[in-house]
């Protein structure tokens, strides 16, 4: 890339990315940018302000010097991702939208817009690394490990990572909020997103029972004694503690210990819950992945390497083993709530290498 290239930077109206346009401004590159309207449906209501946050943006926008252009994706992203969301729940499983979010709307209907306007990159506020090297390119861990967001870009592809910029990537969450008080920022002190990508931030249960029928059932402890009922299967993860309407009891009587939901029945429409953190079918030493997605474009050899099987997790050791259609990972130690849905993304050291849906645990 040339010392002064066009860029395009995704303005979300958060710290994160406003930051990273005035760090691309301070290299000297040109740069305009996107503000993605990516959701419509009740986009009036106090959970998906996307008015507000172009508000943000735009105040950013004008402190930096920048164009900004408002641009809809919502029709890409109800087909390409609120569509295989839902699917993914009908399903009985747990999907990650914040995934396919990233690969079919900001590094692939985004870059494409970015291209039309003559960008030669696009960047965003994520905490990530891209390296090049010998002509392929590399997605790295963001140095600021309690802010890492790479799992989230593990479906990205040599051309996406080709074009894409990540300004913030060697830097830490404080760094970045204490460049955004200097500059006078309207931004600078904003709370961090923690909705589903482009959704907001809404009770969740409410927000899917809007989308998907329900069929309330019993609860059954690893006995099968019935315990309470659900509102309906689509409407719980593995690992969940919260809303399950039960007290912390054992059936006749002893010690206090929270519920846990640790598998669906389909069958029977029955969730089974169990009590205590480490309760042993809460733990998984082994996962099957498929519907995977390499940087490299090709899945690594068999080895040994690490995986996050959610985000915000500490790496663990495993053993990769590739097969026709996905992966086998066996675990060092025993995963917490490995649940079918969700990402199982591959690390070798600090070098992401992408990942698969998790269909399977043992």
């Amino acid at each position: 890339m040339s010392a002064k290239s066009r860029v395009v930077v995704g303005l979300s109206g958060g710290v994160d990315s406003a930051v990273a346009a005035y760090l691309l401004q301070q290299q000297g590159h040109e740069v305009l940018a996107v503000f993605m309207k990516n959701w419509e449906d009740d986009d009036d209501s106090a959970y998906c302000a996307s008015n507000v946050d172009f508000v943000d943006a735009a105040a950013v926008a004008d402190v930096l010097g920048i164009e900004l252009e408002h641009v809809n994706f919502a029709a890409a992203y109800k087909d390409r991702v609120f569509a295989e969301f839902l699917r993914e729940y009908r399903a009985g499983r747990t999907p990650n939208p914040d995934v396919l979010c990233n690969a079919e709307i900001k590094f692939k209907a985004f870059l494409d817009h970015a291209l039309r306007l003559g960008a030669e990159k696009i960047a965003t506020g994520h905490y990530a690394r891209v390296r090049e090297r010998d002509g392929r390119f590399e997605l790295l861990e963001g140095l600021d490990a309690s802010k890492d967001q790479s799992y989230f870009l593990h479906r990205l592809t040599q051309a996406q990572l080709a074009r894409t910029l990540f300004p913030l990537g060697a830097l830490k969450k404080a760094e970045v909020r204490h460049i955004a008080a200097e500059l006078g920022l309207p931004n600078a002190a904003r709370k961090d997103s923690t909705g589903i990508c482009f959704i907001g931030e809404r009770p969740f249960r409410a927000f899917l029972q809007r989308y998907l029928s329900h069929e309330p059932g019993p609860m059954l402890d690893e006995h099968g004694n019935v315990v309470g009922r659900h509102v309906g299967l689509s409407f719980y993860t593995l690992g969940q503690r919260q809303g399950l309407g039960l007290g912390g009891l054992k059936r006749g009587g002893g010690t206090h210990a929270p519920w846990y939901v640790a598998r669906k029945d389909p069958a029977r429409n029955a969730l089974v819950v169990v009590q205590g953190h480490d309760h042993p079918w809460l733990l998984s030493r082994t996962l099957a992945a498929d519907d995977c997605s390499w940087i490299a474009g090709a899945a690594p050899p068999a080895a040994r390497l690490a995986a996050k099987t959610r985000y915000r997790q500490r790496n663990a050791g495993c053993r990769f083993e590739p097969s026709a259609d996905g992966f086998t990972l066996h675990f060092d130690a025993p995963q917490w709530a490995v649940t079918p849905g969700q990402s199982a993304v591959l690390y070798d050291g600090e070098r992401c290498l992408g990942g698969g849906v998790i269909h399977a645990a043992g």
